[in-house]
Order: structure tokens, then C-alpha cells, then sequence
């Protein structure tokens, strides 16, 4: 077989001049999109996102409305099945909220004792992978990236499934409780597989513990002592509870009910979840955060005073540091206004935990950065920009010592409760495939035979 001299055959070179002769990727007018009546990102003028659904699963509250409709700022409020996230967190089992959570979003209602123990047995019964699952699809198939890692082995547990195909509501949640089960060993399976194969490092593998929760489970498999203490624990058990769920507008929440409205099989589309999660302006955006940091605190030291980080603050507003895109990454929220209470959630037990391991310097600092962020933006642009979850759930990965790169995978961990149970509700209670539409805006072309285009 010849093979081509790319010296003389540049792929690369003639796919790019085809692509810069086209004339359909010239800009579309935004005018356009206002005649039309389309919303770009799905957004309505104001902000706000266009209503795509209805539900009774979570509810996020970011502002109200006047007569008028008109937006009104309001402190931020995140209820599951109609319970706030702060009496769920206040009130939770030890180290079991994420379980108890799980139970809500996907039932409909708080467990008595009774339900709760056999609802944790069936998870634990879950939690190993199946037979020779490890060894083949992870351990002979390592990946650099550990979303798309997670997003194959989620596709691979279908050919482990004997009824993978059957998408009736009770079969999807059996299969979904089963995937919330071994969500954990997958991603620090993978971890240690990626570590193994291409960092060089050693090959760590601790066998879930029936006898320990989710949150704990994923310390001890990820801990080569597998060992932790009940504030960290009670730290990942709390950022779990917090993560399950978002309402049915967040992209990896809608693009699940989109795929799961097609009939397919669950594995799909919690899949494509996953595909859409691992996105910087979605789940990975706690990275942004955390790379953000990491740069601030090299520069600047936990020792730095209001005045210097002053001048960080200003000068990522102007451009002229990090990425120098602008943006101040764990800032702002598409919904919440004032507040969000899963970042002040978080600063709590932040600082509990910073407490307990003699680290406050590393908390003082974070709350300092935040409170000249929001100063900042205030005197410059006359807004209130609240941190967002993702700003301190960077803060509590490092002090659990968890690698950065199974930051998005947890979030995954903690949020495929949600996906399960939107994917139900939209089989009980829409059940038409989802089918939007667009309006083209192109021109007509007449058609011209290949001997006489130029």
C-alpha cells in the first residue's frame, strides 16, 4: 500500500483552505437571533434561562420576579424534592447525607430508619465492579483523561448488563442506582490506572467497603493507607450532598433527559452527561478555579495583605493576568443573584476542616481573595458577584488531598443521582422526544455540475 509523502500531501494545509473559501461559517447577524425571536444559549434577555420543562425533583432559587416579570435579586436557596440543601446538611446521617439525598431525589420523599439501612445495604451491595471488569476495561485500557475515562466505562457497564435495553422507568432505576453504586470505584480506579500507566507511579488498589459510605469509600480506595478522619470524611460526604442535583436546566441534567427522550439505554445517556459535564464552563470549571489559585497564591504567598491581592483582583478584570481572559473564575452564577448557598455552605466546613488539620492560613486567604473580589466588582461595575460552588470546592479537594484531575470526576460521582432521577421523571411524566427547532437562515443555491464549479 502506498503511503502518502505528507511533505507533499498536507492534509492539514488544503482542509484549512477549504474551510477559510466557505462562506457557511461566515458570522450569523445577531439581528438575526431578535427577528427570529431565538435565544441564543437558551437564555431570555434578562439572564434567565427559557423554560424547557417542568419538575419536582430540585428547585434553584436565585431571584424572584415582580408583577411585571422583572428579575429581584434575593439571597440563593437549592431545595431537593422541596427540602433545603441546608436542613438536609444540618440534619444528615453521619457521613451518609449523600445517601439519604439520594434517596429523596430518586423516591420522592425522606426514608424512615427502616428504608435508610436497606436502601445503604442495596448500594453497598453494588459498590464492586463486575468480574473482570477492572482488568479489562481499565487496567488494559488506561486514558490521560479521566472524564473520558469515566464516560467509556459508563458505556463498557452495558455489555456487563444482561438487560441493558430495557428502558421501562422501574428497570432504569434499578440500573441507575447500580451505576450511583460504582460510580466511586470507577473514578479512582481510574486515577491509579492513569497514574500507573503513564505517570509512572504506584499501582494502589483498595476493594470498596460495604461496611463504609459513599464519601468514605472513595478516601479509602483513593488513600494508600485508606485511612481519613470523620471531619474529612463528613467534608466529601457534605460536597456530594451538595453537588447531587441542580435543577433540570443545567446542561449535563438537560442533555441527559434530551438522550434518555430518544428511548435509548440509560448507559448513553448518563454517558453523554458525562461528555457534557467535563466542559470548563460546566463541571470543569472547578479546575479554572483551582488552576486560577494555585497562580494567585505562587505569586502572591498565604501571606499577601488586601492591598496586593487588590491589584491581582484588578488586574484579571483588566486582562492582564492568569489567562487573561477577564474572567475571575468561582464568581458569578447564571441563576443566584445575591448568594449560593452551596458556596457558603462549603466556606463552613471549609474552615472547620482547616481548623482541624492547622492549615487556617490557606482559609483566611480564600475568604480574603472573596471579599476583595465582591469589593472590587462592586466599586467597578455596581454589582454584587457572589462566589459560586465551585470557588471553594477546589479548597476542599486540596485539603482532602485529592488530585486535581478527579476534581470534575466527583462532581460526576455526586450529580448521577440527579441525572437517574430526571431521566425517570421525564419517562413518567413527558415522555415525547425532545425535538426543538431551528430557523435557517441561509440562501438558496441553484445546483452546479462538478465540470463547471470554479
Amino acid at each position: 500500500m502506498a503511503v502518502r509523502n505528507r511533505a507533499r500531501f498536507n492534509d492539514d494545509s488544503i482542509l484549512a483552505r477549504y474551510f477559510g473559501r466557505s462562506s457557511n461559517y461566515t458570522d450569523i447577524p445577531n439581528n438575526l437571533f431578535a427577528e427570529y425571536n431565538v435565544k441564543k444559549g437558551l437564555r431570555n434577555e434578562d439572564g434567565t434561562g427559557v423554560r424547557i420543562g417542568l419538575t419536582r425533583i430540585s428547585d434553584v432559587i436565585g431571584y424572584t420576579t415582580d408583577e411585571q416579570g422583572r428579575v429581584i435579586p434575593c439571597e440563593g436557596d437549592l431545595l431537593y424534592r422541596g427540602y433545603s440543601i441546608r436542613d438536609l446538611l444540618k440534619n444528615r446521617q453521619k457521613n451518609y447525607g449523600f445517601e439519604e439525598t439520594c434517596f429523596l431525589l430518586l423516591f420522592g420523599y425522606l426514608p424512615d430508619h427502616e428504608e435508610f439501612e436497606n436502601f445503604k445495604q442495596c448500594l453497598a451491595l453494588r459498590y464492586e465492579l463486575p468480574e473482570s471488569f477492572l482488568a479489562n476495561e481499565l487496567l488494559l485500557k488506561p486514558a490521560r483523561n479521566l472524564m473520558n475515562k469515566l464516560q467509556s466505562s459508563v458505556l463498557s457497564l452495558y455489555n456487563y448488563d444482561e438487560t441493558p435495553d430495557e428502558t421501562d422507568v422501574y428497570q432504569n432505576l434499578l440500573k441507575g442506582i447500580n451505576l450511583i453504586a460504582k460510580f466511586p470505584a470507577l473514578g479512582c480506579y481510574a486515577y491509579y490506572t492513569k497514574v500507573h500507566s503513564f505517570d509512572r507511579s504506584s499501582l494502589i488498589i483498595h476493594y470498596p467497603r460495604r461496611d463504609y459510605s459513599i464519601a468514605e469509600n472513595i478516601l479509602y480506595m483513593l488513600r494508600p493507607d485508606g485511612k481519613f478522619t470523620d471531619h474529612e470524611a463528613n467534608l466529601l460526604d457534605a460536597i456530594l450532598l451538595i453537588h447531587a442535583d441542580h435543577g433540570g436546566g443545567n446542561n449535563s441534567t438537560f442533555t441527559n433527559v434530551v438522550v434518555g427522550s430518544t428511548g435509548t439505554d440509560i448507559y448513553s445517556a448518563l454517558s453523554a452527561s458525562i461528555g457534557s459535564l467535563k466542559g470548563p464552563k460546566h463541571g470543569g470549571a472547578n479546575i479554572s478555579v483551582s488552576r486560577m489559585m494555585q497562580q494567585v497564591i505562587a505569586d502572591l504567598d498565604y501571606t499577601a495583605d488586601k492591598d496586593q491581592i487588590r491589584k491581582i483582583v484588578n488586574s484579571i478584570l483588566d486582562h492582564n493576568y492568569y489567562d487573561y481572559s477577564g474572567l475571575i473564575y468561582g464568581f458569578g452564577h447564571a441563576v443566584y443573584t445575591l448568594s449560593d448557598p452551596r458556596a457558603e455552605l462549603l466556606r463552613k466546613l471549609c474552615r472547620n476542616l482547616a481548623e482541624e488539620q492547622g492549615c487556617m492560613y490557606k482559609f483566611t486567604f480564600y475568604k480574603l481573595f472573596e471579599d476583595t473580589v465582591r469589593e472590587v466588582v462592586q466599586e467597578r461595575k455596581g454589582l454584587v458577584f457572589p462566589s459560586n460552588v465551585d470557588f471553594y470546592s477546589g479548597l476542599a479537594y486540596r485539603m482532602l488531598g485529592i488530585p486535581e484531575e478527579l476534581f470534575t470526576p466527583l462532581f460526576a460521582t455526586a450529580r448521577v443521582a440527579g441525572w437517574v432521577a430526571h431521566n425517570l421523571e421525564n419517562k413518567l411524566y413527558d415522555g415525547k422526544i425532545m425535538r426543538p427547532a431551528t430557523k435557517y437562515v441561509g440562501d438558496k443555491q441553484d445546483f452546479v455540475p462538478m465540470e463547471q464549479r470554479r
